[in-house]
């Protein structure tokens, strides 16, 4: 099971940095990064993510709960 769960955490890491990778560079600087003052309960807010990001964030879940299980596993 650690093998397995080993493998999945390192593909899943290869194919996030590749995605991230892809990804084109926004021109807001950080300020994109804290919500670039926009309000944070929009309703619209998840429809105008790219799919490159929505690929992204499943990615990061995917890694985070693979993580918690190796460790757990250990």
């Amino acid at each position: 099971m650690k093998i397995f769960l080993g493998c999945i955490h390192i593909i899943v890491s290869l194919v996030m940095i590749c995605i991230v990778l892809l990804q084109q560079r926004k021109q807001g600087g950080f300020g994109g990064v804290f919500g670039g003052g926009t309000q944070a309960a929009d309703s619209g807010q998840w429809q105008r993510f790219t799919p490159l990001t929505k690929i992204t964030i499943a990615l990061a879940a995917v890694f985070m709960v693979t993580s918690f299980l190796i460790v757990y596993i250990q």
